[in-house]
């Protein structure tokens, strides 16, 4: 039969899907100028001299960037149509350690410059972004990019746009940006919190791999330059290195893959433990390769993920199969953002396309997190239920269904107010009705005696069968009249049911007379014992 909770999340996870992906078919696209550009490379021993348009000429033209770093020139011929405000920009990613903006006019004169970038101390005037803003006369001009970076993440490609047009562009971008530093932010708050309060290894694996993506983006998307003014470059890719070791472990919990139940998942969860090392290890020797390594990272620990989530799902593993709702979305994502691509959204990065993959991971994999602490706390439920059970099963009497000496023991051993009295009831002519109609007989006289008494003491006190035909009463020091009174009561209706020779021998003692429980049990049988030996001693002089 489907669980009807689980059946639930996955129509979540299936909405959370639909709508992400509609949300990014909706992605802006700038109206930008588009032209065709030359790019140059330029060599450790070479240099461009702005001033002179004419010295690009000695660079060597190449195809495409390499994404373990370099210097390059991007060269190509502007034409705009009506006088006003442009912007010039990058597209396909923002990280970019250096770079400068060059503008000539149709005389090959230098007119303007900019520079940026997130190893640059230059100011930025837009939020979140590379964009420099020049005011244009209609025209032909030359329009220059340089470009130095340690690594590239993807092709840097300037375009050019009106700003009215630009600044529409950035928003879904920069909303991007700001809810998934936002998720990433409350979501590693409050799983390291919770960490710290359930000291499970899940929680706390899971908050190191959220703060360090956000750490990534932070870096990536320029709010540690623009905002706190850090412009350390190589903060950037990282805290991936840390980040994909972690995952891997997270997934290892998560799925709760250990070398005793799962020997060869927990094997190759090692292996890439020690692939992912490897590449760490590399990566902080050569920094220049460092995102190259963080890339291939990435598609360690998803292949990882692939393998454990299908093997565990094929094994009826509920949990698996959230999971992999939750690393299928991912790789959609991270596709975009680890395979360096040319994306037809000027205003839209592969480092926005990463942070939503990471976003949309984490909030799935909460809910994955959140389903396994629900059934964990279902289990304990079920446990706590079965004990309840089992409780009220070893402290009830099985033929009056009342509460057995066992359970008057619990109730006495709990600190006794002083006002609390204890009755001893013995029973008359019990093995009488054994011997003359049966045990049935006697089952059925001890049966109705045990349920007229709780009938009839309701909420004041609470009868116990503490043996054979011996029961016993607590109540209220000032309700033990009307319990002696409700065992008269009692006998009477008795007699009446066919149960001619019923009668009872009673003894009651309080708590303010004895100092100990035992103390208490015993006045209270002696008293019962005398009491009994007076009906005999009145019956026989009868």
């Amino acid at each position: 039969m489907r669980n009807p909770s689980c059946f639930s999340v996955y129509k979540f996870f299936l909405f959370i899907e639909i709508l992400t992906i509609l949300v990014f078919a909706e992605r802006a696209n700038a109206q930008a100028h588009t032209f065709d550009w030359q790019l140059y490379s330029i060599g450790d021993h070479q240099s461009f001299n702005p001033k002179q348009l004419e010295s690009r000429k000695v660079l060597q033209k190449v195809d495409g960037i390499s994404l373990v770093g370099g210097h390059y020139l991007y060269s190509g011929v502007l034409r705009i149509k009506e006088d006003g405000f442009y912007v010039v920009d990058f597209k396909n990613t923002s990280v970019i350690d250096q770079f400068s903006f060059y503008l000539y006019d149709h005389h090959n004169q230098l007119i303007e410059r900019a520079s940026g970038g997130i190893g640059s101390h230059e100011s930025d005037p837009f939020f979140l972004r590379h964009g420099r803003n020049f005011y244009l006369k209609a025209g032909q001009y030359s329009l220059l990019a340089e470009v130095t970076s340690p690594y590239f993440i993807a092709q840097p490609v300037p375009y050019v746009s009106s700003l009215s047009q630009y600044q529409q562009a950035i928003k879904l971008g920069n909303a991007i940006v700001l809810i998934g530093i936002g998720i990433f932010l409350s979501m590693g708050i409050y799983y390291g919190a919770l960490s710290f309060a359930r000291s499970r290894n899940t929680e706390i694996l899971y908050a190191v791999f959220i703060f360090s993506n956000l750490l990534f983006n932070a870096g990536a998307h320029q709010i540690f330059s623009q905002l706190f003014d850090w412009h350390n470059f190589y903060l950037i890719s990282f805290p991936i290195l840390i980040s994909n070791f972690i995952y891997v472990l997270f997934v290892m919990k998560l799925l709760d893959v250990n070398p005793i139940k799962n020997k060869r998942l927990h094997k190759i969860g090692v292996m890439a433990l020690v692939v992912i090392a490897v590449f760490a290890l590399f990566g902080m020797l050569s920094p220049n390769w460092v995102n190259e390594m963080a890339r291939y990272g990435v598609w360690v620990f998803l292949l990882y993920g692939l393998i454990a989530g299908v093997t565990l799902s094929l094994k009826g593993r509920i949990v698996a199969r959230l999971y992999l709702i939750a690393l299928m979305t991912f790789i959609g994502f991270a596709s975009m953002a680890t395979i360096p691509t040319q994306l037809s959204a000027d205003t839209l990065y592969v480092e926005h396309f990463g942070l939503a993959a990471i976003a949309m991971e984490v909030i799935l994999l909460a809910l994955v997190m959140t389903y396994q602490v629900g059934e964990l706390y279902r289990d304990r439920i079920k446990i706590l239920l079965r004990l309840d059970h089992n409780m009220k099963l070893a402290q009830t009497d099985a033929l009056t269904q009342i509460p057995n000496r066992y359970a008057l023991d619990v109730e006495l051993a709990s600190p006794v107010d002083k006002s609390t009295s204890l009755t001893y009831i013995d029973m008359d002519n019990l093995k009488l009705y054994n011997d003359r109609y049966g045990h049935a007989k006697g089952d059925e006289m001890l049966s109705l005696f045990a349920n007229l008494m709780k009938q009839g003491m309701q909420d004041h006190g609470c009868i116990y069968r503490v043996g054979g035909d011996e029961f016993a009463v607590t109540c209220p020091s000032e309700d033990s009249k009307g319990v002696k009174a409700l065992i008269d009561k009692v006998v009477k209706q008795m007699r009446k049911s066919g149960f001619d020779d019923a009668g009872v021998s009673s003894g009651t003692a309080f708590m303010y007379e004895v100092h100990t429980i035992s103390d208490l049990k015993n006045l209270a049988d002696i008293r019962m014992y005398e009491n009994k030996h007076q009906r005999k001693t009145k019956k026989m002089s009868v």
